[in-house]
């Protein structure tokens, strides 16, 4: 008995050898960095110094719809490799109008976005970012919040963006949306601010899209208005499914992998559904055509917007499909606005989201997956006064010593997390 509890004991001492041998052969998550070409404040040198692998970047002076040719990718995919990196992720191809909107010529533009996937395929390119947020894309009231320490982050403000559509777009049926208590915070905001102030927000909320230094024009906004009110959620779901069904399968023949990056903020704004906010969003994007190919962009600061969308639960259930990850944090108040906070401190748990992507990991490695090392970025960054001279440059959000603190941060915590299994 006693020499067989000692062989016993061997076994378990050399298994526990073999997993931990295992767990360190785990690849790190790749640590990649957005890039949004020159004339945006940041070069593929200082970014390459950081230790990054890999770019995410896009074809941004190509208009949404038209196809991406072979030559415009090979352009940018030999530039980043000859700064000694490689281009991962592509963030994003964006969906045209035509196919959010179910107009009479989306199959036309289906068509133009295969087309630009097979072309990203015979460059080596196989992981697309992309996003169906109806309207404009991620919505913020502040460009300049200003934090405690004094740098500058990113705030969304509920009342502020009431403002907005009450009394600078005034809405037709704005009132509908609100309660009598919005309405009445909203009408305070707007009788304390000053014109420049209301300038502000409203160049703010029409900042546009990353990529892009062109603001929206307001009777742009007030046209798409129009169009997208009259679409309920059922069929904005109706719509991206219709574009998965023909996408997919084209996708699964070249080897590209979408994902979906959610809403930001993951809840209505200006009363416009929103469609891939939340745990059942997802479930139902994944389900519309289950393929591998069909995946997900974690995001934490997006879906952590939200108090509702348990994190924990979205890595576990959904972690097979994610192909990107973008990990920033938020710190939600009880008014409910957010800020963007610093990576690791804020509502997001940041420790506890990391452990689940690792945990993610080691599933795929004992599967035997090859994509094992998932791409990841820090999302966002605060503007810190070193950088503040070139902030015309910049995107909102895209400084880059912020998003190279987050780097830094989030590998550490990475490294950190890794020791404890």
């Amino acid at each position: 008995m006693g020499t067989k509890s000692a062989s016993g004991s061997n076994q378990k001492k050399i298994t526990s050898k073999l997993i931990n041998f295992q767990i360190f052969k785990l690849p790190f998550l790749q640590k990649t960095f957005r890039w949004f070409g020159d004339g945006f404040g940041v070069s593929l040198t200082e970014i390459r110094e950081l230790g990054v692998t890999g770019i995410v970047t896009a074809c941004h002076k190509i208009p949404t719809g038209e196809v991406w040719s072979l030559e415009a990718i090979s352009e940018i995919k030999a530039d980043i490799e000859k700064a000694g990196m490689e281009w991962v992720v592509v963030e994003s191809v964006n969906i045209h109008n035509a196919i959010k909107y179910a107009e009479a010529d989306r199959d036309f533009y289906i068509e133009n976005y295969i087309k630009t996937l097979q072309n990203l395929a015979k460059n080596g390119i196989y992981k697309v970012c992309y996003n169906f947020m109806p309207l404009i894309d991620w919505t913020r009231t502040d460009l300049n919040y200003e934090l405690p320490l004094g740098v500058m982050g990113l705030k969304y403000d509920p009342v502020a963006a009431a403002v907005f559509d009450l009394f600078i777009l005034k809405r037709a049926g704005a009132n509908e949306v609100y309660t009598n208590e919005e309405f009445a915070k909203a009408g305070a905001f707007y009788r304390q601010a000053t014109p420049q102030q209301l300038q502000q927000l409203e160049a703010t909320i029409l900042a546009g899209m990353p990529g892009s230094k062109e603001r929206i024009s307001i009777e742009y906004f007030q046209n798409a208005f129009i169009k997208v009110s009259g679409f309920s959620k059922v069929d904005l779901q109706n719509n991206l499914a219709y574009f998965l069904k023909a996408v997919i399968p084209e996708a699964e023949k070249i080897g590209v992998q979408l994902a979906i990056h959610p809403d930001d903020p993951p809840f209505s704004v200006f009363g416009i559904p929103r469609i891939a906010s939340t745990y059942e969003d997802l479930k139902f994007i994944l389900e519309s055509y289950p393929s591998f190919n069909n995946g997900l962009t974690f995001c934490a600061g997006s879906l952590g917007a939200s108090v509702e969308n348990d994190l924990l639960k979205i890595i576990q259930d959904f972690g097979d499909k994610i192909h990107f990850i973008h990990l920033r944090n938020v710190q939600r108040e009880p008014d409910g606005s957010f800020y963007e906070a610093t990576h690791l401190q804020g509502s997001i748990n940041m420790t506890k989201v990391m452990e689940a992507l690792i945990n993610e990991q080691k599933k795929r490695f004992a599967n035997g997956r090859s994509d094992v090392n998932i791409p990841f970025r820090p999302d966002h960054g605060h503007l810190f006064l070193a950088d503040r001279h070139k902030s015309d440059s910049f995107y909102p959000g895209y400084s880059f010593i912020g998003r190279a603190i987050g780097l830094a941060e989030l590998t550490g915590l990475e490294m950190g997390v890794r020791s404890t299994f």
